[in-house]
């Protein structure tokens, strides 16, 4: 009896180890909208993520409508909470500044940061039928700026700073419809932000005539933006590179997380990193440089990744 009870032990023991081996980490990572480019960065990370720790970590993808809410959801979310926003949002909430103002909660000393994802470029997109060629000529037209994206807020700071605030006609379409809205020529042009390709980029040059407003160095410098190249045949028709703007972004998390799945998360992507760019040109610019992007601390499960890989970190983001 006693051995057989030693052996319903061990293999009760076996069993829970097992399954405790292959207990699942549930994270929910929000982005942006479905059309855009950094919906598909995060399904792809979900991928990514799933295969390289076997399955450990399952990561849902939601939609959202853009970087600010993504940093508000902070307010009602838990430890399972990853989400991406441009590093300045960041330190708006923690100052309760800006889009914050009267908004503020303690949650928001608690981000923390994981890594960094493509960069944010904005996109002009205008109809060849509409006879636009430059930011002038968008004076009297209609064009879709969105709602609540960072795409929609940049938009109408170049408006403002290029004098057109006032002189066109804002669409009220949302930008989820902003394809099928200039192709049947309901807007003469919309303004996305994303990495490129942008996907609802690709899809207005394959079915309708664009082009793509390039800024010039002057404008470019007013913008205060980093100064980013889209190169010639990036999109169809684009027969010449565009000179535009691009804001850093990250992959956010906060203090709530425990520091095993943190370090798991940024383990994985900087080691499937690779493997994303074989499918997806956009990864391309993610380096070690971009790690100068990060403002806030780091989680701590990230630093101890860091320091393992051989990242230089600053004081700040320990």
């Amino acid at each position: 009896m006693l051995k057989l009870g030693g052996t319903l032990l061990a293999a009760a023991t076996i069993a829970m180890t097992a399954g405790l081996a292959h207990a699942e980490t549930r994270v929910t990572y929000k982005s942006a909208k479905t059309s855009s480019s950094y919906y598909q960065m995060g399904v792809q990370i979900a991928e990514a993520i799933k295969a390289g720790t076997d399955g450990n970590i399952i990561v849902t993808v939601e939609e959202s409508q853009g970087s600010v809410q993504n940093v508000m959801e902070v307010r009602g979310r838990g430890a399972d909470y990853v989400f991406t926003t441009p590093p300045a949002l960041v330190g708006l909430a923690q100052a309760g500044k800006g889009a914050f103002e009267g908004k503020t909660s303690p949650k928001f000393a608690d981000i923390r940061a994981l890594f960094p994802i493509p960069s944010l470029s904005m996109h002009f997109v205008v109809s060849k039928a509409s006879g636009i060629t430059d930011f002038a000529g968008m004076e009297g037209k209609s064009i879709l700026l969105g709602k609540g994206t960072f795409g929609a807020s940049e938009g109408e700071k170049y408006l403002k700073l290029f004098g057109l605030e006032g002189k066109i006609n804002l669409s009220q379409v949302e930008l989820s419809n902003a394809v099928p809205a200039l192709k049947n020529g309901q807007i003469d042009g919309f303004v996305t932000s994303g990495s490129y390709p942008a996907p609802n980029v690709v899809e207005a040059a394959a079915s309708t005539d664009v082009t793509i407003l390039s800024l010039s160095d002057e404008q470019i410098a007013a913008t205060k933006r980093a100064k980013l190249v889209i190169p010639a045949g990036t999109y169809a028709g684009q027969d010449a590179d565009v000179s535009t703007t691009s804001l850093p972004v990250v992959a956010y998390a906060t203090a709530a997380m425990d520091d095993a799945t943190a370090y798991e998360l940024t383990k994985t992507f900087w080691e499937q990193k690779a493997k994303m760019t074989e499918t997806a040109p956009w990864w391309k610019g993610v380096t070690k440089e971009l790690m100068g992007n990060i403002t806030t601390k780091l989680h701590p499960g990230a630093v101890k990744y860091y320091k393992e890989a051989g990242f230089e970190l600053s004081e700040s983001q320990m």
